[in-house]
């Protein structure tokens, strides 16, 4: 849609209706928009390459800021849709909320970016393709392409405009297999303790909500 400098905008935030954060919001030309997703200055391709799939193959009307020490998309929304959400409904069995969903992508992205940060480069790409063969032997969806994958694994859940829609099956063999993984890369299975320290950026409710169902599902047990 657009590419803006800082001087072009105003950004503001807002209390979310139903969770403890708050929303950055930028306005535009009498348009608001809400943050997706961040990039270091040095992404810039990713950046741009990211907000053209949203705004050209998805549809979605967003805007790409561009600043001096990083790079922002945000996507268009509706100020009165936001202030009316409401709280989701009870979840048929097998199906989860959006929150247990956002949980566990934390979880991934924590994992994802210790061994960037810990174990260098080389071993993040080996993990980026062994998280991809367990999302494509668990057939999860919306994880079909390399550009889907690397949205699961840097774009932040709690900004993200879509959430993938996936069920408990796939949570639990996602947690059973990240367990794995991060055994296999840090050598023990210490780095729990610090990976969960993620779930911290969400709301208290929805937090709790996800610990108490992490306790009694087959794949949250090791994590406790």
């Amino acid at each position: 849609m657009f590419i803006l400098k800082r001087q072009d905008v105003e950004i503001s935030s807002i209390q979310h209706p139903k969770k403890d954060q708050q929303v950055p919001i930028l306005r535009y030309q009498g348009q608001t928009f809400r943050l997706i997703s961040v990039f270091q200055a040095s992404q810039e391709e990713d950046a741009k390459a990211f907000w053209r799939d949203l705004t050209d193959n998805r549809g979605k009307a967003c805007v790409l800021l561009e600043e001096p020490e990083r790079f922002s998309v945000w996507g268009k929304i509706n100020l009165e849709q936001l202030a009316n959400e409401v709280a989701e409904p009870p979840t048929p069995k097998g199906e989860t909320s959006a929150a247990f969903v956002q949980a566990c992508l934390l979880l991934l992205q924590a994992v994802y970016i210790d061994i960037e940060d810990l174990l260098g480069s080389r071993q993040m790409g080996i993990f980026q393709k062994e998280i991809t063969a367990v999302f494509q032997q668990g057939r999860f969806p919306q994880t079909e392409s390399a550009d889907a994958i690397q949205q699961i694994l840097t774009v932040d859940p709690l900004e993200a405009l879509q959430i993938p829609p996936w069920r408990e099956q796939h949570l639990n063999m996602l947690l059973q297999e990240l367990h794995r993984l991060g055994k296999q890369h840090f050598g023990n299975g210490n780095f729990t303790r610090r990976v969960m320290e993620s779930l911290q950026d969400m709301s208290s409710h929805d937090r709790n909500q996800f610990l108490t169902w992490l306790k009694g599902s087959s794949g949250g047990k090791l994590w406790n």
